[in-house]
């Protein structure tokens, strides 16, 4: 092999063997031939309407002129007081009366938005009695959003370049997917299971292809995703029905089981578990498949047993920083509600047992024991198949090369675990 091949092995994929490219078809033919047909089947045909549309109250923009503060009046005893009392001016800008002014109450009350003169706000347009009156609701934020978003998809294109490029359409592309049939698929009485590994399926092979290119390496990451998937998708149905988690635990799913009826909220559950997995699997099936992509190109000799070793030593250094990084999402995400439960002096066998904690618990459980699935099998897969594509034949005495004695690969990939 000249070194203009190791080269370019190094920053491409495995170097190719024969069956390589019959062996990508042989696997992303039929994986995306039955997604498209679990997709056909699954397709919502008749997703509801929003609930209540056109009945609530109208959504009006505004600007605010003027806050005028006033004392806020005596409340019973026994009741908390009042704060935040006055009177807001705001010029109207959509709606029947835009460009007038209006008057309305300061927003009081937990979560009520702060406003000052000059805030963008949204309003609510109450009609009783033949009078029209207005509510401010929240403030308008979409052109910080907007702002937000544009220095996001920069700062990656910035970086990545062109693979940022295929990122930020990766992204578009999970996004599209999960608006236009996880959701209505759901909604629409499908089970949730199904949907949710139909359209996990379907993200998996699309943006991993996209990011990554059409390359052994990546169909390498793709089966290994495929299995992690399906191992968490059993793990997880074991997991709710062992601990008998309904998947109703918080106001949302009990507002949703109220407005949808038809929505199976333990599939629901289990449907979110496989999700919220894919973005982490990806991450490492990629990984470990282009890490022994790289260690095949540094030494075209190593066998499958150095190569799985190094890779899997690789493995459990990235695992150990993801399960941590998985830990505090979901801290992150439930601290008010840990709040409530040190404030009301709950006692932690309780707090851990209830349904909303369990159910926080089981998913980062089975999430985490599908990650660390991934790693031996998608590196035994690409060992596997850098191993096979090496056999070098042993060259003649006169030929032989002696390797340094201070080779970094070699000390690396036969290092003892």
């Amino acid at each position: 092999m000249s070194p203009a091949d190791h080269h370019h092995h190094a920053h491409g994929d495995l170097p190719a063997f024969p069956g390589a490219r019959r062996l990508t078809l042989l696997l992303l033919i039929p994986a995306v031939l039955v997604t498209l047909a679990g997709m056909f089947l699954l397709w919502p045909r008749d997703a509801p309407a929003t609930a209540g549309g056109g009945d609530g109250p109208v959504q009006v923009t505004g600007e605010v002129v003027a806050v005028q503060p006033a004392p806020c009046p005596e409340v019973p005893e026994g009741d908390p007081p009042l704060e935040d009392c006055g009177t807001v001016t705001v010029r109207l800008t959509s709606g029947s009366a835009s460009g007038t002014q209006i008057t309305t109450d300061v927003p009081n009350g937990p979560g009520a938005p702060e406003v000052a003169a000059g805030d963008d706000v949204i309003l609510l347009e109450l009609n009783a009695e033949g009078e029209t009156t207005y509510a401010i609701s929240d403030h308008q934020r979409g052109t910080e959003l907007w702002l937000l978003g544009a220095a996001f998809a920069l700062a990656v294109i910035a970086f990545g370049r062109w693979r940022g490029v295929t990122a930020l359409a990766g992204l578009a592309v999970t996004f599209g997917i999960l608006v236009w049939f996880i959701v209505p698929a759901i909604l629409d009485g499908r089970p949730p299971v199904l949907v949710a590994v139909v359209g996990a399926a379907a993200i998996m092979l699309i943006v991993l292809y996209l990011t990554h290119g059409l390359s052994i390496t990546t169909t390498i990451a793709v089966a290994g995703t495929l299995a992690s998937l399906a191992i968490t998708a059993i793990l997880a149905a074991l997991a709710t029905g062992s601990v008998h988690l309904t998947g109703v635990a918080d106001e949302t799913s009990n507002f949703l089981t109220i407005t949808q009826g038809d929505v199976n909220m333990r599939g629901l559950l289990l449907a979110g578990i496989v999700i919220g997995s894919l973005g982490v699997l990806d991450d490492v099936t990629v990984t470990q498949s282009a890490t022994v992509t790289e260690l095949a190109a540094a030494n075209p000799a190593y066998g499958f047993r150095r190569l799985y070793g190094a890779a899997t030593r690789i493995g459990r250094a990235h695992i150990a920083s993801v399960i941590n990084t998985i830990v505090l999402a979901y801290a992150g995400a439930s601290l008010p509600l840990m709040l409530l439960f040190a404030a009301g002096d709950t006692p932690v066998g309780e707090v851990l047992t209830s349904q909303l904690i369990a159910q926080e618990l089981v998913r980062s459980a089975v999430g985490t024991i599908g990650l660390v699935a991934a790693v031996p099998i998608t590196t035994a897969l690409a060992a596997l198949l850098a191993a096979r594509r090496a056999r070098p034949v042993a060259p003649r005495p006169s030929q032989r090369v002696e390797r340094p004695v201070d080779d970094p690969w070699a000390a690396f990939v036969e290092r003892a675990d």
